[in-house]
């Protein structure tokens, strides 16, 4: 399995038949959806960026029920078809690390200088916490012990 190591975080404009942006996800965020018609790049860009970056990989995902269907509004909206695939990162999480995920996950949130609530920032934690409780679980798996 491979990382990637470099970030890619883009603010997205919003396409005009696109009315969800709430005061929760504001809030959430702390971007109005003004900040984002002004700044935010065009749909088709981040696409096509996403297409580049990802080609013929699979991404993980531990908000697939969420992300999905919004991966599938972006790239309708972009009028491109998604060169990589998306999963649930459960596909791929033994049971010990599903055991010991919320806890380190806590517990790299708070060492991590990771303040706003961004795609880019979210998945560097999940990849943290993939790696910390598969080396954990490595660790405390009794068939791992060689005698």
């Amino acid at each position: 399995m491979t990382y990637l190591s470099q970030r890619y975080c883009r603010l997205i404009q919003p396409e005009s038949n696109w009315q969800h942006w709430t005061q929760e996800a504001e809030d959430l965020h702390g971007i109005s959806r003004d900040v984002l018609l002004q700044k935010g790049t065009a749909a088709s860009k981040v696409c096509e960026d996403l297409n580049n970056l990802l080609r013929g990989q699979t991404v993980y995902s531990d908000g697939w029920v969420v992300d999905y269907p919004w991966l599938i509004k972006l790239f309708s909206a972009g009028k491109q078809n998604m060169t990589f695939r998306l999963s649930p990162l459960e596909n791929i999480l033994s049971e010990k690390q599903m055991e010991l995920w919320h806890d380190t996950q806590e517990n790299l949130a708070r060492s991590m200088d990771c303040t706003r609530h961004r795609a880019s920032c979210d998945a560097e934690l999940v990849q943290n916490v993939y790696v910390q409780t598969q080396h954990d679980s490595e660790l405390t798996n009794p068939a791992a012990f060689h005698f």
